[in-house]
């Protein structure tokens, strides 16, 4: 500990506490403080042509997909495109028994094939205005007001919608304004022994051989606009869409990527990161290992289950494995401990000079929250993953503002469509029997590790009514409630009232767990949280002066930003070495015929023994599949466009490598990666193995 709080200090003092080049996630109308270490990289084009607000530039080329990826516009007819595991709703949505289109694929070969995905989006940014000085200082009432004019400003008559986001702890705020197509089409997707090869034995990880991509096309009205989904509409005409490289990928290359990366903690608290290693994290891998045990158990027995849990399995199993990596790397990379030598930094720092007094109470008072906050997080992280990682009582939670409109009298036509339209798509993927098996254990948990002193109303009743028997109360309540039965559902809506909810033993069940958490746990978290936000507002404004003279980066917030780096291979750890790229031989070598992970289609291993490359083999005759880079990207870059110095289409990026995925905390350039898959890889699987060569004549390929 003191030597690391030594080499602290010593790196302060010489002004060598710097971001390493390859971190950061920028802001793109900011790129000008980062422009000569980008040139130094080899970056061969300017920040004008990256991001401008008067001339078309990489930025119109890059969109948010679905508000939870990120996907890249490759032609001037709007194809999108993004990854297999972004767009597997839209193709497990087509799928069924007879079209398996999770198994066999999807290939719209001609537009008249394109399929249709009502809710689906995608988002265009068109400019970001720093609105802090407009702001700064203002009362609630009069930041609304302000907000309103901002919205007359930039809106353009409601062509374009407008969020104001916080950065540094809403140390500095930003406008962003964005244009929003709802007409959003899936085009094509390879297979999952593909798409997601490997599966979760390979996810978080490296060497990786993932053909983790999908194309979309994005639809307009022919005046034009943005519109809700038409026969009559057209593909959409960007600003800019991206040229494809096919002259591939070397170390020590340039590489950037532009997308909305989701959430990053990197000035997190040393007490904060302790109280997930120990609490939150443990807990969430529990539940999460009982609820993907028991779903998986039925994917497996029923083919039709397969399908419709198939994009729930993928997201409950996506963040498992991560939180396990997380509390690995948090202990391997002794996070909590540097942590505590940037507050040691920090409070050195407060010492130096008595203006900055401000500032005095500010790490042990992050001690007082987080003494307060392990009280009551606990049963928070149990609301969350437990009761509502239940399918019936979300659905539950979600008709609950609707029955307060039922009880005051003013539910409307469209409340109700709302209701009627979360059912019907609840429905459709929707296995009752697998649904209760997974309320019933979790629910036990639940009961099992939160204080009997936090427990709600209805577990009183479980134990005196069922003897504490959950699987009894939750055939009782399965048998009854309308929201695990279809035809109970639709008599509702049929003649919907609050006393049939009320009535209703899943909105009961419902009702008490978050009635009573509320009651109970509500008060203190919110007090916890109010203070958290004002000290980590305080903390930040610290960091910013105290470290006036460097370029720091905010957290991601899924905003639009760009990390560069370059082209990398690593050692994950003593005597083992990771090359920087995978070829079409990697999945070979791992191909198991029976293990669905590691399953290799029949016509991709003809076109292997035939080495039927067409124009996409490297310069050793081998078909590259993934490579990684030293990019600093997190959830939500899913999709993002791997660019090389010229601004050029090299990959797509995918995940993060296990050795570092404590890095939405603090980043660690030796061993953090980001993982694409090869633009190469893609255009093979799409020529080659589909035949879809319509869609590679589309594109600007550059050899």
């Amino acid at each position: 500990m003191l030597k690391r709080f030594i080499l602290f200090i010593t790196l302060l003092s010489l002004g060598l506490g710097n971001v390493r080049a390859d971190e950061g996630m920028w802001l793109p109308f900011l790129l000008g403080k980062n422009y000569d270490q980008m040139k130094k990289l080899g970056l061969k084009i300017t920040p004008e042509q990256i991001y401008s607000i008067n001339t078309s530039s990489l930025k119109d080329a890059v969109v948010n997909f679905g508000n939870f990826c990120t996907g890249e516009v490759i032609s001037q007819d709007g194809l999108i495109l993004t990854n297999h595991h972004c767009g597997f709703d839209a193709v497990q949505s087509h799928s069924s028994v007879e079209h398996d289109y999770i198994t066999d694929g999807f290939w719209a070969m001609d537009r008249s094939k394109e399929l249709s995905n009502p809710g689906l989006t995608v988002t265009f940014l068109i400019r970001m205005v720093d609105v802090t000085d407009r702001l700064a200082g203002k009362t609630e009432e009069e930041q609304e007001a302000i907000t309103a004019e901002l919205e007359k400003e930039y809106g353009e008559a409601n062509a374009y919608e407008i969020e104001i986001e916080n950065f540094y702890a809403g140390n500095q705020k930003i406008l962003f304004v964005y244009q929003i197509f709802k007409d959003v089409r899936l085009v094509g997707a390879p297979p999952s022994s593909v798409g997601k090869f490997g599966g979760d034995t390979d996810n978080w990880m490296w060497p990786r051989q993932t053909g983790d991509f999908s194309l979309f096309r994005v639809y307009m009205s022919k005046d034009g606009k943005p519109a809700e989904y038409s026969k009559d509409n057209v593909p959409f005409h960007p600003r800019q869409h991206l040229s494809v490289s096919t002259a591939g990928v070397k170390k020590d290359d340039f590489s950037m990527v532009m997308g909305y990366p989701g959430s990053t903690e990197r000035y997190m608290s040393s007490f904060e990161v302790a109280m997930n290693y120990n609490q939150s994290n443990p807990a969430k891998i529990k539940i999460r290992e009982k609820r993907l045990a028991l779903m998986k158990e039925d994917m497996d027995a029923n083919p039709e289950v397969r399908i419709q849990y198939a994009s729930k399995y993928a997201r409950v199993s996506n963040y498992y494995k991560y939180f396990i990596g997380q509390n690995q790397g948090l202990k391997r990379l002794h996070v909590i401990e540097d942590k505590q030598v940037e507050e040691a930094a920090f409070e050195a720092w407060i010492k130096q000079d008595s203006s900055r007094s401000q500032y005095n109470n500010v790490v042990s008072d992050y001690k007082k929250i987080f003494e307060s906050y392990s009280k009551v997080n606990l049963p928070y992280v149990y609301l969350v993953e437990a009761a509502f990682g239940t399918e019936i009582l979300e659905f539950a939670y979600k008709t609950n503002k609707y029955y307060g409109l039922l009880k005051a009298g003013k539910a409307d036509a469209a409340a109700k469509d709302n209701i009627q339209n979360i059912g019907t798509e609840y429905f459709k993927d929707y296995n009752k029997a697998t649904d209760q098996k997974v309320f019933a254990a979790l629910l036990e948990m639940y009961y099992k590790d939160i204080d009997k002193d936090l427990h709600p109303a209805i577990f009183k009743v479980i134990e005196k009514k069922y003897k504490g028997d959950f699987k009894k109360y939750a055939a009782m309540v399965f048998s009854k409630s309308l929201f695990a039965n279809q035809k109970l559902f639709e008599a509702f809506m049929a003649n919907p009232t609050a006393a049939a909810l009320e009535k209703d033993p899943g909105f009961a069940c419902m009702s008490s767990i978050l009635g009573d958490f509320r009651n109970d746990v509500g008060p203190s978290l919110g007090s916890v949280f109010s203070r958290l936000e004002a000290n980590n507002q305080l903390y930040l404004k610290g960091i910013l002066e105290m470290r006036a003279n460097e370029v720091l980066y905010p957290d991601a917030n899924f905003t639009m930003r760009l990390t560069y780096g370059t082209v990398q291979d690593y050692v994950p750890r003593d005597a083992v070495y990771y090359n920087y790229y995978t070829t079409l031989e990697g999945i070979i070598e791992k191909e198991d015929s029976t293990n669905e992970e590691f399953v290799v289609p029949k016509k991709l291993k003809d076109l292997y023994n035939t080495k039927s490359y067409g124009a996409y083999a490297n310069a050793e005759g081998k078909l590259p599949v993934c490579f990684i880079t030293t990019n600093d990207i997190t959830g939500g870059n899913s999709g993002s466009p791997v660019m090389n110095a010229n601004g050029e289409l090299i990959g797509v990026a995918f995940d993060g490598n296990w050795e570092a995925m404590s890095g939405d905390i603090i980043y660690e350039p030796s061993l953090q990666r980001c993982i694409c898959v090869d633009i190469r890889y893609v255009l093979f699987m799409i020529e080659q193995y589909a035949g879809a060569t319509h869609l590679i004549n589309e594109m600007t390929i550059v050899k």
